[in-house]
């Protein structure tokens, strides 16, 4: 297997269930913050249902200018779902679409032509996955002190009892 293909499964498997948190995301209470520092329910949700996006970007160009993305807005959950599900379909056409030797392209995050961050591809791609499931876990516990129930995602929760398939 290339190593391009090796993170496919494993993107998959994350994003089935990180889906399942979107979905849950009640409309009503986008505002909710658990704390005045906190962000909002509905930004947070947003954030994670951008993240694939970061991953389709990183795959596919060398940099992503924070200053050319959008500012966080309210959405519907069903929005949010929505553009989730093409974040993803876009991850996994990019990642499909490299090779080997990609892997080790300087990538880097800028905010205009501030540099704040420059890395090898392969450690953009791995960072971004396991910063977007850091989002989920943050979306899973705003989600349990409105309770709402928490999906199962690597095992048992309080609500869910089996494994997500």
């Amino acid at each position: 297997m290339p190593l391009t293909q090796s993170p496919i499964p494993e993107f998959e498997m994350e994003m089935t269930t990180t889906r399942r948190c979107i979905e849950r995301m009640p409309n009503d209470k986008a505002e909710w913050k658990p704390h005045s520092k906190s962000f909002s329910l509905g930004h947070l949700t947003q954030l994670v249902a951008w993240m694939p996006g970061w991953i389709a970007n990183a795959a596919s160009d060398t940099k992503l200018d924070l200053m050319a993305s959008p500012g966080y807005s309210f959405e519907k959950s069903e929005t949010l779902v929505a553009m989730f599900d093409k974040h993803v379909r876009d991850a996994v056409a990019a990642l499909n679409a490299l090779n080997d030797s990609d892997l080790d392209a300087k990538w880097s995050l800028t905010r205009g032509d501030m540099v704040l961050w420059e890395a090898p591809r392969k450690v953009v791609l791995r960072s971004h996955l396991n910063h977007l499931c850091h989002h989920r876990g943050q979306l899973t516990v705003y989600l349990r002190l409105i309770d709402v129930p928490v999906p199962s995602i690597y095992g048992p929760t309080a609500d869910e009892r089996g494994m997500p398939m």
